[in-house]
């Protein structure tokens, strides 16, 4: 049974992953990197291409040849800031661009949702707070988990599973 349950629990996250990275990537007109780059500075600006590069799961020459293309298409700008550290921020475009992602990430999901009563709901939020307080446990950075989160609707009213389990850990 449980064999069952874990195939449709991968069976759903590959669907719904593909339908959120389509709708993303459209929307910007980026990669599936950089439609998490964008996300990302769009939460956490002035990044390192080096760190920018760790949460969106690319090595430092993939994320330097990442930010070439967001730069090419006016949706970031690197600026040096002392020395040789080199940060990333969004334009104004880009800003606009993560803005309409996270837009359209969020049609398909709320989507697959309307399947769902209101106590359905409840209990599968219940429920993905619980894996997602596991999968930290497994991460380890919320940073990388959440790279593609709305972060302002997870916390709006609530507290996010992700960054609870990220003090939690903190204060072990």
């Amino acid at each position: 049974m449980h064999e069952r349950l874990a195939n449709l629990l991968g069976a759903t996250a590959l669907a719904v992953t593909d339908l959120v990275l389509a709708e993303a990537t459209e929307a910007a007109g980026v990669s599936a990197s950089g439609a998490a780059a964008l996300i990302v500075l769009s939460a956490a600006p002035g990044l390192g291409v080096t760190e920018l590069g760790r949460r969106v799961g690319l090595t430092q020459s993939a994320a330097a040849r990442m930010v070439d293309g967001l730069e090419a298409a006016g949706l970031a700008e690197r600026r040096r800031s002392g020395g040789r550290a080199v940060h990333v921020r969004l334009t104004r475009r880009g800003g606009e661009a993560a803005a309409r992602m996270l837009g359209a990430r969020a049609a398909p999901l709320a989507g697959t949702l309307t399947v769902l009563g209101d106590d359905e709901r409840e209990a599968l939020t219940a429920l993905l707070s619980k894996l997602l307080t596991r999968l930290y446990g497994q991460i380890g950075d919320a940073d990388v988990l959440c790279r593609m989160c709305d972060r302002a609707c997870c916390t709006e009213g609530a507290v996010c599973p992700v960054g609870q389990a990220e003090r939690d850990a903190a204060e072990r």
